[in-house]
Formats: structure tokens, sequence, C-alpha cells
């Protein structure tokens, strides 16, 4: 690209900016209006392990895998809750420590860099996560372990721990019940707290989980029938214990091959799930969700929208103010196809 030189050749139009910005944030779109008629403009996601100990490994594997998707598809760290009830990285009998892997071949340490936990250890609890869900924090709680969403946010919760029928276990000294979570996520409509909410659960006898719900826009689908097991995958030797679950882990060969631009839909991973390799009955409701699957992005939950309306109005601008809208074009998409946006203006 050219060196620009000369404010006579710096008149750009706002519509170019703006579709800079649209084509950065990388969703292929099939038809505009259908886009701008999804009905959420934000995604967040509440991702809770429930499981404490060592021999839970799995179960903080399980939260953090998605964790990691959702943050490489596009949800940043300030619209994701975190509850992990006990870090494994850090305990002693982690023989690669500061590190939590999801198979044994040790390719990807979940755990990673740049991790945020908002509820650890004994903060997680059933009281907390229904604050959280329905808003009930007190003032000292601080913005980043809130849910902060409105009637136009897309939510993705996640839970994975040992349950039973109607009921999921917190750190073995408490339980949520299948009302208890469904009367949570009322209370969330009620306040217009969302616009469509995808439940996924990985635990024993899951599908219990989902039969209390009765509010509206509500996707649920859970590793396992009532009166079955979900499954551990596969252990690692050197770690000595279970890595992953098996329902979790097809989750995420599927979600690995998913883009921010993919066209995948929410049908294409819901059908994915193979009983002779999970070992388990997948369940989907689907009852309480007004939408077809075969025409809902996997984006419009595992990803982020930046919903933009392309005006065309022309904007006169310097040289200096047009280097700084790339400079913040090249922020905020460092990690998509701008990377190297202004390099050309040095």
């Amino acid at each position: 690209m050219a060196r620009i030189v000369g404010s006579g050749y710096l008149q750009i139009s706002l519509f170019c900016i703006i579709a800079l910005l649209f084509i950065a944030s990388a969703y292929a779109v099939e038809d505009q209006e259908q886009y701008f008629k999804r009905g959420h403009t934000n995604n967040w996601a509440v991702l809770v392990c429930t499981s404490r100990y060592w021999f839970n490994y799995r179960h903080i594997a399980n939260t953090l895998s998605i964790y990691r998707s959702v943050k490489r598809l596009g949800i940043p760290d300030s619209q994701i809750i975190l509850m992990l009830a006990d870090d494994v990285a850090c305990d002693p009998r982690n023989s690669k420590s500061g590190t939590v892997y999801n198979n044994a071949n040790q390719q990807i340490n979940v755990y990673g860099d740049d991790i945020e936990v908002d509820y650890r250890g004994y903060e997680v609890t059933v009281e907390n996560l229904v604050r959280v869900l329905t808003g009930r924090l007190p003032d000292s709680v601080p913005r980043s372990k809130r849910l902060l969403t409105d009637e136009r946010s897309n939510v993705l919760v996640y839970m994975t721990g040992h349950g039973g029928n109607g009921f999921l276990k917190f750190q073995d000294a408490e339980e949520i019940s299948d009302v208890e979570l469904a009367n949570a996520f009322e209370q969330m409509w009620q306040k217009r707290r969302y616009h469509e909410i995808f439940f996924a659960i990985d635990t024993c006898q899951a599908a219990s989980m989902l039969e209390k719900f009765y509010s509206p826009n509500i996707l649920g689908v859970a590793s396992s029938l009532v009166g079955e097991d979900s499954h551990s995958h596969h252990h690692d030797p050197e770690i000595g214990v279970a890595v992953i679950d098996s329902w979790t882990y097809y989750t995420l060969s599927y979600l690995e091959r998913v883009k921010p631009s993919s066209k995948d839909k929410m049908q294409h991973l819901l059908q994915s799930f193979d009983k002779s390799m999970v070992r388990s009955t997948t369940k989907i409701r689907t009852d309480l969700y007004k939408r077809d699957l075969a025409k809902v992005p996997i984006t419009d939950f595992f990803g982020s929208v930046r919903n933009v309306e392309i005006i065309n109005v022309s904007l006169d601008v310097d040289e200096n103010q047009f280097r700084q809208i790339m400079v913040a074009i090249y922020i905020s998409y460092k990690n998509n196809i701008f990377v190297k946006a202004t390099e050309d203006y040095q």
C-alpha cells in the first residue's frame, strides 16, 4: 500500500471505515437483512466447574477447554464468568506445574498464560451461581465478577461436575437442583437479562437438569440421559488421572474446526454426537427455543457478534486523524485480519 501524503488525499468515507470494521469482525454474512434480525447484540459465557480435588482433574480441563474455545472465537474475558472449584494447575501432584492439559499428548495447555478466574475455590457455591445469573450481587462485587447482560444478550451456560437425577453437586458440600436452576433462568427472563440461552451440561444423568426449564428461548443439551452415566474419554499416564470427559472431548473436536467466519450451524454440532463414540446418549431440548437450528450459527453462542449499521456519510480527516483511526482499528482487531493494518503508514 502506498504511503498517503497530503491532506487532500485523505478524504475517506465513514462507509469505508465501518466496512473495514465489519470485515475485521470476521463474520461471514449470507444475508444482511437476516443478520440484523438475529435479535442479539452481545455474547456472554458462564462456565462452571463444580468439582474439586485432584481426581476430578478432567472437570477442570472440561471447563478450561470450553473457556479457551469461546475466547478464540471472540468472546472477551470481560464477558466470561469463569468459576473453578479447584486449581489443579498448582496442585503438588501435578508433575507439570502451572498447566492443565485436556489430552494425553499434552499439546495444548488450556490453563494458558492469560486465564482470568472470576470465582475460585470456596467461592464456587450454589448461592454465588444463582446470584451471578440473576444479578443479585452485593454492591461490593466488582464488575469483573458480574454478568452484565441485557435483553439483547445471548448467553452460553456450561456446567460440569458430578450429578445425579435432578441435581448437580458443588464440591461434595451442596447441590443445585433442576428446579433451582430453572427458577434462576426464569428470573433472568423476567428481569430481561438474556435474549437466548444455550445451556450445556456434562455430568451423569445430565438430561434431568433440563426437564424443569420453562422459560422461553432456552436451548438445552445434556451429555447423558436419566439413569445413564457420563464417561471420561481417556487418561494421561504421566498425570495419572483422566484428563477430559468424553462428551466435552467430542464437543471440542468439533469446535476446533470452527472459525469466527465459519458458517457452521448449531444443528451440525448437535447432530455430531455419536453414541458409539461418546458412550452416552446426548439429550437435546428444543421445545422452548423458537429458531430453526439449521439456521442458527454456532457463533451465535460460542462466538461474539459485532453488529454494525452501514451508512454512507463522507468524513474529512487530516493525516494525523487518519493514522489515529487506523491505529484504533489495529488495536481493536489485532487478533484478526488487520494485524498489520498500520504498518504501511509508519
